[in-house]
């Protein structure tokens, strides 16, 4: 018989540093040996269990959760998609009543270091590693939520303040607390998901979409764009949709459903063939399969006709073994005209990497 109050068994990771904090490290798939190799050159050292290949890990780094968050925000990693500090871990054999869950949530709060003594908004992120448990992480999700619910917190999916990560893998539970400032993204596992509208020209235009709502872009803002490597139109279909008037360069035909848009201008030409006036538009895009180093070769070319002060957003295929040195090489190339605000691999980006930069 459970008593009222009983304590539920808070599990202690191993440690092998003296001042250290362990985290939930989310990657895409293939890329988390990436993340791990970017956050062990920020480090220094950290100790790394892989728990879904490719994808998923649990880091010890030699730092507390404060500073490490103080970190990310100063140098946000580029392969890490989602992060949560692990601030307590229990058995999923344990029996999860209501008393033990209230004993749980109070230390996670504590143990958070954030202020949540008024009421505040919040999102759950319940995710489990393996199909094969039969944990009922829904059950979990609605104690937690009638907790958080008493204490007079709005339960919300998208914008909260705060998120409760919940991850469980091979009987054991990890929990984490974050502001969505920090964690910098409202869906699990930084998994995020548009939905497929009818005639979408691409699946391209996920990743400008992912890439407005992470870099905090207004599209709308922008008079006039440059798309190179257009074809067949999903990037300039967005920008038309925000009311942009844009100039496609492509030797590749543009989608039919684009075909005499007044706002588009399309020029069937290879993007080093063309020549525009100066200062002609306030942003440039390019989303091209080609070798990264002739890609930033070819739009240094063209950054003539970007406004001082312009936005220009390209994605850098990751062809070769070296990612890392390949980020590295193109962002030396551009960092003489542009300044790199971003680098991240976005959920929609595939082997590749976006870049977001505004022109000196």
């Amino acid at each position: 018989m459970t008593h009222i109050g009983e304590q539920l068994s808070d599990i202690q990771l191993p440690k092998q540093f003296e001042t250290s904090s362990h985290w939930m490290i989310t990657a895409n798939h293939g890329f988390i040996p990436y993340a791990q190799e970017e956050l062990r050159r920020t480090y220094g050292k950290l100790k790394s269990q892989i728990l879904v290949s490719g994808e998923v890990a649990l880091m010890e780094l030699p730092e507390n959760h404060e500073k490490v968050w103080e970190m990310q925000r100063t140098a946000p990693s580029i392969f890490v998609r989602d992060m949560f500090p692990i601030l307590a871990a229990a058995k999923t054999s344990e029996e999860l009543t209501q008393d033990r869950l209230e004993n749980l949530w109070e230390r996670i709060k504590e143990r958070a270091g954030l202020y949540l003594e008024e009421p505040t908004s919040i999102s759950i992120h319940a995710r489990k590693s393996g199909k094969l448990s039969s944990f009922d992480l829904h059950e979990l999700r609605a104690g937690l939520q009638q907790i958080m619910e008493g204490e007079g917190h709005q339960m919300v999916i998208q914008a909260p303040h705060l998120i409760c990560s919940v991850y469980e893998h091979e009987e054991m539970l990890y929990f984490g607390l974050s502001t969505l400032v920090d964690q910098g993204v409202d869906w699990p596992g930084g998994a995020i998901r548009f939905q497929r509208e009818e005639g979408q020209i691409s699946r391209a235009k996920f990743k400008l979409l992912e890439a407005e709502q992470v870099f905090g872009i207004d599209f709308s803002q922008f008079k006039s764009g440059l798309d190179i490597g257009a074809a067949p139109g999903g990037w300039s279909s967005l920008l038309l949709e925000r009311g942009v008037e844009v100039t496609a360069v492509d030797p590749a035909k543009m989608h039919e459903s684009l075909q005499g848009h007044p706002q588009l201008t399309i020029i069937n030409q290879n993007a080093g063939e063309v020549a525009f006036e100066p200062n002609e538009f306030d942003l440039l895009v390019c989303d091209m399969s080609w070798n990264p180093k002739h890609t930033a070769q070819l739009v240094i070319q063209l950054l003539d006709a970007v406004q001082r002060g312009g936005t220009v957003i390209v994605t850098v295929k990751l062809m070769h073994k070296k990612p890392l040195q390949t980020i590295r090489d193109c962002m030396e190339m551009f960092e003489h005209d542009l300044q790199i605000l971003r680098a991240k691999q976005l959920f929609h980006n595939r082997d590749e990497i976006t870049l977001y930069m505004i022109k000196y």
